[in-house]
């Protein structure tokens, strides 16, 4: 019966997607045509979907319920869906807040009170070997994908205003050069919160975590890893709370996202856009299910566990949005706190799976637009590049857009021409960011499973 209800569910998503996509059809190719009555259908199935949200009480089905409805009022009502970014401002920032805590008090409990400092070393060691294998496949199946596709030959697209304008302001950040090396390293730890500088947190907080570990007074080393439990534990229950403004904030940033852009770009850049989703797919299926496999991951309970901070990701293209969750989430699957702790937020800055995938893609079709030939043996030295100008570049804002346009330029396209990608950015974003997510949570597990430690549980929160 329970696999009944979650067929029809899907069932009935997939039609109200479907529908969504006749009737733009049907307004932009036949511009007489009265779309109202399938316009009420597509609400009546929206409110159905709601319906099913509701009684279900998952926080995936509202995630996926408020992102149907934010495309339908980024549509239908543009100017009031501009209104609504600040939600999804407001959820971007209540993230922030409890990153830092969380990172901090998760990594001091799991190293400090938890572990030995081989231990710590050798998950370090495999963590990083891991990372590097896995961008290395994710940049050469975008690299494969658009060759195959030749998605950028013949494609005449003018770059917009706005575009141009937001690529020179990214751009600017280049203009100052840093030493990524030294940028993993704190000079101030306030100042890395404030400017949510991630791994710069991570490397303080092991650090921290080392020397509370080497404290002989029983009782100070107590009394700090008391509150950092308590810290932790509070932050969790902090994550709880701001997951209900989640879908709120999914739905805004939707709604100003579709109203800004609009979705009639796509027909430009879809087989970019098109080719970017099934390399994606086929890095998910080719890649990360065999390791999965491999690992003897159980993967309906590993879907379970993900499904909420993926689809969060996807929704908000934010891999940070979906952090705590994914972090809470994987700890409840079973991988252990000092695991999560350590693997998941240092591969947001080395283990960026979906965004390395585009950045080959993208650069092959920029070039490709462009009318320049790459052989093959370039197009490999430009992969190298890529594998280490993706890495430690968190923080930064526009990050793909900054590097590919970097990478761009040495080929001879310069970053005016590159900025007619964003006008579909913000959809790409949300599939390489999913995998983003996806890629590290799937490590962790893995890293756990390497050592011995991965005890897999179904708590509460997955069972339907």
């Amino acid at each position: 019966m329970k696999l009944f209800k979650s067929m029809f569910t899907v069932f009935w998503y997939v039609v109200a997607f479907m529908h969504i996509g006749l009737v733009f059809f049907i307004e932009n190719k036949l511009p007489g045509f009265d779309p109202t009555g399938f316009k009420i259908v597509r609400y009546l199935l929206i409110a159905y979907l709601f319906l099913i949200s509701f009684k279900r009480k998952k926080l995936s089905l509202w995630i996926f319920s408020s992102m149907i409805l934010g495309v339908e009022v980024g549509m239908d009502f543009p100017v009031f869906a501009l209104e609504m970014e600040r939600f999804g401002k407001i959820f971007l920032r209540l993230i922030k807040t409890l990153v830092a805590p969380l990172i901090f008090a998760t990594l001091v409990v799991g190293i400090a009170g938890h572990s030995n400092l081989k231990q710590v070393g050798r998950i370090g060691l495999k963590s990083i070997l891991y990372f590097e294998i896995v961008t290395t496949f994710a940049l050469f199946i975008g690299l494969a994908s658009i060759n195959i596709s030749q998605a950028g030959v013949g494609v005449k697209v003018e770059a917009r205003a706005q575009d141009m304008e937001k690529s020179a302001e990214l751009m600017k950040q280049t203009e100052a050069p840093k030493d990524h090396l030294v940028e993993i390293f704190p000079e101030n730890i306030a100042k890395a919160i404030a400017e949510n500088q991630v791994l710069q947190v991570v490397v303080f907080s092991i650090l921290f975590a080392i020397g509370l570990s080497m404290v002989k007074n029983q009782k100070h080393k107590d009394a700090m890893l008391g509150f950092s439990e308590s810290l932790a534990e509070v932050m969790f229950k902090f994550t709880d709370l701001v997951m209900y403004v989640a879908p709120i904030a999914v739905f805004g940033a939707l709604a100003s996202t579709i109203a800004k852009s609009g979705v009639g770009i796509l027909y430009n850049l879809m087989q970019l856009v098109g080719t970017l989703y099934i390399a994606l797919v086929i890095f998910i299926l080719v890649i990360l299910l065999p390791i999965a496999l491999l690992a003897k991951i159980p993967i309906k309970k590993f879907l379970k566990a993900v499904s909420e901070p993926v689809s969060l990701a996807f929704a908000t293209a934010s891999s940070e949005a979906a952090l705590p969750k994914a972090m809470e989430n994987m700890e409840k699957f079973g991988v252990p706190q000092k695991i999560v702790a350590f693997v998941i937020p240092t591969g947001y800055s080395f283990n960026l799976d979906g965004t390395t995938l585009y950045l080959s893609l993208a650069t092959v079709f920029l070039a490709q637009m462009a009318g320049i030939d790459l052989t093959i043996g370039e197009q490999i030295s430009i992969c190298l590049v890529l594998m280490l100008t993706s890495k430690g570049v968190a923080g930064v804002r526009g990050a793909s857009f900054v590097i590919l346009a970097g990478t761009v330029m040495t080929i001879g396209v310069s970053a005016e021409q590159a900025s007619v990608i964003l006008a579909v950015d913000a959809l790409m974003d949300m599939g390489r960011t999913s995998v983003n997510v996806l890629g590290n949570c799937l490590a962790s597990a893995v890293i756990a499973r390497s050592e011995n430690e991965l005890f897999v549980k179904e708590p509460e929160l997955y069972v339907d």
